[in-house]
């Protein structure tokens, strides 16, 4: 006997999916990861440039001031704190703390909701 196959989708509109909130935390955890890893190199760079004198410090201050890479230092802050707070929410769902349903619904629009005002905050002292 032959099994029935079910046509599979022909198109599939990511924009239409719906994630829940858990799901979004999630994702935004693993992407934050990659950003730090990438510009981790990149930040011990500038490090090491600030640390061997008062001219390279200054010349390292002048080119983070520009508008656009205040924006990307703000992004960076974003990953750090949202990879922070998502880390700290997982770890405590592993041991079962928020681990309910609406526990980790709340826990989740707090790591997104934090990381983005932090953000947000150092962008607009950066920018100011």
């Amino acid at each position: 006997m032959r099994a029935r196959v079910e046509a599979a989708p022909k198109f599939l509109n990511l924009l239409q999916i719906r994630f829940p909130i858990g799901a979004i935390a999630s994702i935004g955890h693993r992407i934050s990861g990659v950003l730090l890893v990438l510009s981790l190199p990149l930040l011990a760079l500038a490090l090491d440039r600030s640390l061997h004198s008062e001219a390279e410090f200054a010349v390292l201050r002048d080119l983070v001031s520009a508008p656009w890479r205040a924006v990307l230092l703000a992004l960076l802050v974003w990953a750090a704190t949202h990879h922070l707070l998502a880390g700290i929410r997982h770890l405590l769902m592993d041991v079962g703390i928020g681990s309910g349903l609406s526990q980790a619904r709340t826990s989740a629009w707090a790591a997104i909701v934090a990381a983005a005002i932090v953000a947000l905050i150092a962008a607009a002292r950066w920018l100011a």
